[in-house]
């Protein structure tokens, strides 16, 4: 779950994490009542989940009353890049010195946490990472050992943090830690972290991201996942109970496990295509589950064929065949099925599929060749014929 950047604030703060004071207005009356109440200048900034809003015009200096409710007035309904802003975070203007970069997150071939500190904060890290990868100082950090303020320090060193900052910065650092490790997230990100003109550094923006499989241990994330930002496809899955993730692409997935369908997602690239959604069914390839599936990938104005990649271990290929086929009855007439199925009874599978004799339905015999298919019709407006 990505929070929106209040959020994230919000949840530094849990952890000790020094923040610009600020609150979340929702209408131009509402921060116009916050900047009278935290004093001028403050900075109204937008909430979505995306970058680039500074750009956009989504991101603006208010040194009185009047410019206040100019700019809160114009970035409330501002679309940036597809999010439409409903929500602004007005916060106290910080006079900034320097600006740096911290983050925690997974090195999941390292098996270890990893820590990213640069001094050059305020651009995007990855832009960082290509043209100087020498300014980042990745550290990896054993789950086991934590992160102690001695190797803080020695990391803010090694990233060249001002001197001035660097005791704050390591406190900061091994806070941020905690904020990741008890609270469950899967990435933690400040940029920039700033040091003020008076010798303070503090959190000037925060990007988490929170890991859905531990919200049994966080009740309080319900709040928190009610102001999430979906479109209308991720929330009838949401209220299917899919694991789907809306892409921007033409050929709707449905595939059983993550690792396939990611495996599904990158073989689609490979082809020269485009995915239109990340989508695992699980285990529980049924008819319910399946037609749930169609409906979703059917509602998405992008899609023109559909690719179901389904392996069986201990779900059966024939129950899935029977799934698929009781499914289709189920929903409104859609985009071609590029179907493949292998694994235990797969034979028995395709018979199934071939005495339907839909012409909705293509069946490959492996995933390049359906990846193929379906990257063909999608190409060709989502016609398609039987092989």
């Amino acid at each position: 779950m990505d929070l929106f950047e209040y959020q994230g604030k919000q949840y530094f703060a849990r952890y000790g994490i020094p923040i610009s004071q600020g609150e979340v207005a929702d209408s131009v009356e509402e921060a116009v009542a916050v900047a009278e109440r935290i004093g001028y200048p403050v900075v109204i900034k937008a909430q979505v989940q995306v970058g680039g809003r500074g750009k956009a015009g989504g991101v603006k200096l208010a040194a009185d009353r009047s410019e206040a409710e100019l700019h809160a007035s114009n970035i409330l309904g501002l679309d940036i890049k597809g999010h439409v802003v409903k929500r602004l975070w007005v916060e106290r203007a910080t006079d900034i010195a320097k600006e740096y970069y911290a983050s925690f997150t997974l090195d999941r071939a390292a098996k270890q946490y990893l820590s990213m500190v640069s001094a050059r904060g305020g651009v995007d890290i990855e832009q960082v990472a290509e043209e100087e990868p020498a300014a980042i100082a990745r550290t990896h950090v054993n789950p086991l050992d934590g992160l102690d303020l001695e190797t803080a320090r020695d990391i803010v060193r090694r990233a060249e943090l001002d001197e001035v900052a660097r005791e704050e910065a390591a406190a900061i650092l091994v806070k941020l830690y905690r904020c990741y490790v008890d609270g469950d997230a899967d990435l933690v990100e400040v940029n920039p972290l700033v040091l003020t003109t008076a010798g303070r550094v503090h959190a000037l923006d925060a990007k988490v991201t929170l890991d859905d499989d531990a919200a049994f241990r966080h009740p309080e994330w319900e709040e928190l996942a009610g102001a999430a930002e979906m479109d209308d496809r991720e929330r009838l899955a949401k209220d299917k109970g899919l694991q789907y993730i809306g892409l921007d692409g033409t050929v709707g997935i449905i595939a059983n496990g993550a690792g396939l369908a990611m495996s599904t997602l990158d073989v689609v690239n490979q082809v020269g295509g485009s995915a239109a959604n990340f989508l695992d069914i699980g285990g529980g390839a049924n008819a319910d589950v399946m037609a749930d599936a169609l409906e979703v990938i059917n509602t998405d104005q992008n899609v023109r064929s559909i690719l179901v990649n389904i392996f069986g271990g201990i779900v059966r290929c024939d129950e899935v065949a029977r799934g698929i086929v009781t499914a289709l009855g189920r929903v409104e007439e859609g985009w071609p099925i590029v179907l493949r199925l292998d694994g235990t009874n797969a034979a028995a599978a395709r018979q199934i599929i071939e005495d339907y004799g839909s012409d909705r339905i293509i069946s490959e015999a492996t995933m390049l060749s359906a990846a193929r298919k379906a990257v063909e019709i999608a190409a060709a407006g989502g016609r398609g014929e039987r092989s």
